[in-house]
């Protein structure tokens, strides 16, 4: 698997494009939102525009995962992000992650963007599985795996305290099989 290469994937609502470090300033304004920080990050996480500038500026160079940007087809503004990273190749699977940011959310964008990289991990990249952990009272992040195909597995019981109160991880996967557009020769 090559996570060298850093595709465009353009869906009828957004496109998916490397991250240049000048997408810093918009992931900056992204990440100020409560709601992206509460089920992203651990809640003393400090992110100076310095370290974004570095990271993003960085991603696409990375040959061990793959960062890209999702952007508003329409206006081409950056609304979040979506990464394939922990690459094992014994298992051919990834971890999957992904952050929207309130400008994204509920235009069908952030699902748009799931299906467009999962798609692209399992009919480009060949890869077996795709999983993820979200936080159970993410609902509506829960609700966009599902509607991609991820398929609980089980729930990591208050693995972190959050605002004061034990949060659950769901843990979700997709198998190359389970995807539309895989070829059972391609299994």
């Amino acid at each position: 698997m090559d996570l060298s290469v850093k595709p465009i994937l353009t869906g009828e609502r957004t496109v998916l494009r490397p991250f240049t470090e000048r997408d810093a300033d918009d992931i900056r304004r992204i990440l100020d939102d409560p709601e992206v920080v509460r089920f992203t990050f651990e809640p003393s996480t400090k992110l100076t525009l310095e370290h974004l500038r570095s990271w993003y500026g960085s991603r696409a160079t990375r040959t061990d995962r793959l960062d890209l940007a999702v952007t508003d087809r329409a206006t081409g503004e950056l609304v979040g992000e979506v990464v394939l990273h922990e690459w094992d190749p014994d298992a051919r699977s990834c971890t999957f992650r992904t952050l929207i940011g309130p400008r994204g959310r509920g235009r069908g964008l952030g699902t748009e963007a799931t299906r467009l990289i999962v798609g692209y991990g399992f009919e480009e990249l060949g890869l077996h599985r795709i999983q993820l952990e979200v936080y159970r009272d993410n609902h509506r992040a829960l609700r966009v795996y599902e509607k991609v195909g991820f398929v609980v597995e089980g729930v990591r019981r208050e693995t972190q305290l959050r605002d004061g109160r034990w949060a659950d991880e769901v843990v979700m996967a997709i198998l190359d099989h389970e995807w539309p557009g895989v070829s059972s020769t391609a299994r």
